[in-house]
């Protein structure tokens, strides 16, 4: 399975700190937000990974993580040349994709919790169809909305409905077959001129092959889209990381437990950053190790 993080758009709704930065390079608490989808790739186990962001913005990417080698993983950029929604991906990536699987994760969305890598394995089991997930919101008329019946069987998807038939909106995370290039290619533009990512998962659903994960309580789910959002995703991480030790979103953690790199590569990486938390982190992970 391959993976692709949208990282585009405008970021209207944080400006004006958008005017001249990409928001996925904002900072959330100690770590640039593109760490957190980011991260969830690396934690389902996908290594071969595409990046797609603005023509401005490539290079501040590629200065971040260059090839991504030094995490162990393949990382390729491309471009969107203008915003034209979340399944252009699919058709921008075709031939990254080629003929495998593929999951896509939006670049602001942050997640976090006990049963996180459980069902990312669980969504890779479905090796046909899409999967994808409901969160519990309050109050989920400004989202993609699942439906639910028996045996979590999704039955219906509305976009950003007056009432919703649900209280499960829809992260932007979704687990798709090579047919999803096929289908992306015959969408039509929506009012808003964009290639909706509900209408390619209204197309599984009308197939029978859109699976759906329900994400429980101990899941958090988190918006970054706003000064807002910023502010509370940045406490939630703080407060995580200070009172449990241990930190969310550190690639080069994943990398090294996910066998990706070995201590010498993680114990570079550490020193790299030995003047911040953030580095002296990645040490600690090592213990009695010293670089041979």
């Amino acid at each position: 399975m391959k993976g692709i993080i949208l990282a585009g758009g405008t970021g209207s709704r944080l400006f004006p700190i958008t005017k001249t930065v990409n928001k996925h390079l904002l900072p959330i608490y100690d770590k640039p937000m593109i760490y957190y989808p980011l991260s969830v790739l690396m934690l389902a186990g996908i290594r071969n990974i595409l990046l797609i962001t603005n023509p401005e913005d490539v290079d501040s990417f590629r200065r971040l993580f260059e090839d991504g080698s030094r995490l162990g993983i393949s990382l390729k950029y491309m471009i969107q040349e203008n915003p034209r929604g979340i399944a252009d991906a699919i058709l921008i990536g075709e031939e990254f994709i080629q003929n495998e699987s593929v999951c896509v994760i939006l670049g602001d969305n942050v997640f976090y919790g006990l049963d996180l890598t459980k069902i990312l394995l669980q969504a890779q089991e479905n090796k046909s169809g899409a999967t994808v997930f409901g969160y519990p919101v309050k109050d989920a008329r400004d989202f993609g909305v699942l439906e639910f019946g028996e045996d979590a069987q999704v039955l219906s998807i509305e976009e950003k409905p007056t009432k919703p038939r649900s209280n499960f909106a829809i992260p932007g995370l979704y687990f798709y077959d090579n047919k999803a290039v096929k289908i992306a290619k015959k969408l039509k533009p929506s009012a808003r001129k964009e290639l909706e990512i509900t209408d390619l998962n209204r197309e599984y659903l009308q197939r029978g092959e859109l699976h759906g994960i329900q994400m429980g309580r101990g899941m958090a789910w988190l918006d970054t889209g706003t000064p807002h959002g910023l502010i509370k995703a940045a406490e939630f991480v703080e407060v995580i990381q200070s009172r449990q030790g241990f930190y969310i979103a550190c690639i080069e953690e994943i990398a090294w437990r996910r066998g990706f790199i070995d201590e010498n590569q993680l114990y570079e990486l550490g020193k790299e950053m030995n003047m911040t938390e953030y580095g002296k982190y990645i040490l600690s992970l090592l213990e009695g190790y010293s670089s041979k």
